[in-house]
């Protein structure tokens, strides 16, 4: 049965594919480096926090992760033909992103609870699985990862981390945790879209 917890991570993974190769658009690359900075993005977080706590990557296990990946990509370059410009900014990938950004922080924060990682450890894999991604990309793409100097967006994730091992440690069940993180996520990352917000810097 498909929950509402699966069903955004999977809008998630579709949507952080179809950010990745609309980078891989920007920078003039050839299919195959816009469909490789769309898999980077929408798996490379979840990939490396998976390595981290010494599992087997969920993403090359099952096929629905790459399948969704790709669709994001398909999505990217479908939407690029249609409005003939940068379509990072649209609200098609926007709102399905700050989705994504929340639900895995909360998947990323679970992987870590379970394996006994301490606080910090919590909310540094709730924030890899949905920050990772993209800080890869960037990489690839020859630029300063994103996260580190734009926008209110690591943030978010780091907050619903944090969230989970609060509730958890309270002793709320997992599914009240994983809706405190997502919820706390999203609902500061849609409020930053909203207002504008930036961390300050010197």
């Amino acid at each position: 049965m498909l929950t509402p917890f699966a069903a955004m991570n999977a809008l998630g993974t579709v949507a952080f594919g179809a950010a990745g190769a609309s980078k891989g658009v920007e920078k003039d690359l050839d299919y195959l480096g816009i469909a490789v900075l769309g898999v980077v993005t929408a798996l490379g977080g979840g990939i490396t926090r998976d390595l981290l706590v010494r599992k087997v990557p969920g993403a090359l296990l099952s096929e629905s992760d790459m399948t969704l990946a790709l669709a994001g990509v398909g999505v990217a370059i479908v939407l690029t033909h249609l409005e003939a410009g940068d379509i990072a900014d649209s609200p098609l990938l926007t709102i399905p992103d700050a989705i994504g950004l929340a639900a895995f922080a909360g998947t990323g924060a679970i992987v870590g609870y379970e394996a006994g990682l301490s606080p910090f450890g919590v909310v540094i894999t709730a924030t890899l699985t949905g920050t990772g991604g993209g800080a890869i990309r960037d990489l690839l793409a020859q630029e300063v990862p994103s996260i580190l100097h734009e926008d209110f967006y690591a943030t978010c994730a780091l907050a619903g981390g944090a969230a989970f091992w609060v509730v958890r440690e309270l002793g709320g069940p997992q599914v009240w945790a994983t809706a405190a993180s997502v919820g706390l996520a999203l609902g500061l990352r849609l409020a930053a879209m909203r207002y504008d917000w930036s961390l300050p810097n010197p």
